[in-house]
């Protein structure tokens, strides 16, 4: 069964346009047009990918992706009419993967999509350990002294990008060449959100790090004690 995406969007029009060119591309493609029928329909249906608009009557966009935040850790690509790059930076710290600007070329969401998609299909190890802390690839889980961490799709690669370099450094231009696909329009400040909100969920201080460490003028190294394979 090809992926399922969900669209939530007022515009009708583009509703139309959207599920009828990505079914094109092989893609089971729901539509809803109000706030309120879009989280239902993300809790009864579980979409593999959700279409955003930032934009909408009742709840604006970033309401709805809170509330989608709360329950799932399904991607979500943004659509902002706005094109405003604070816009952008508030959806990626709530929990957004990645943004898209309106007008845009169809081909140019499904490009999106497709990336995001290759992010989740990676064959990968299995399982990794550290002190403390159990990275489960293929069931996309991460625990922290025993206490399950719920991370965003972004933040779930992020973590597997350190996890697998630990103990190298990792330049900026790594971490955006290994996360391609975000708004290259935001791509310096998202890496900075990323961090911030990975690093609290791993109850990591940047001043006094256990997992991340900033190395000023090179970039970040994983550490944590070393990979545990017990």
């Amino acid at each position: 069964m090809k992926e399922h995406i969900l669209v939530i969007d007022d515009d009708e029009k583009l509703n139309t346009l959207l599920k009828d060119y990505l079914s094109d591309f092989g893609y089971q493609v729901s539509t809803v047009n109000r706030p309120t029928d879009g989280l239902e329909t993300v809790r009864r249906t579980a979409p593999d990918l959700v279409i955003l608009d930032i934009m909408l009557p009742d709840m604006d966009g970033f309401e709805v992706c809170r509330e989608i935040r709360k329950r799932s850790t399904v991607p979500v690509i943004m659509l902002t009419a706005r094109g405003e790059v604070t816009d952008r930076i508030v959806g990626l710290e709530i929990g957004a993967d990645d943004y898209l600007p309106k007008p845009f070329e169809p081909r140019e969401l499904v490009a999106r999509i497709q990336s995001v998609f290759r992010r989740l299909s990676k064959p990968q190890a299995s399982v990794i350990k550290f002190r403390g802390l159990k990275v489960d690839f293929e069931k996309q889980s991460v625990v922290l002294s025993g206490r399950k961490i719920t991370l965003t799709a972004m933040e779930f690669e992020l973590l597997r990008l350190f996890t697998e370099n630990a103990g190298r450094v990792l330049t900026r231009n790594d971490i955006m060449d290994a996360l391609r696909g975000m708004d290259c329009s935001v791509y310096d400040r998202s890496i900075d959100v990323l961090l911030s909100r990975l690093r609290q969920k791993l109850n990591d201080d940047p001043k006094n790090s256990e997992w991340i460490l900033t190395i000023r003028g090179a970039g970040y190294k994983f550490v944590g004690g070393g990979n545990d394979s017990s």
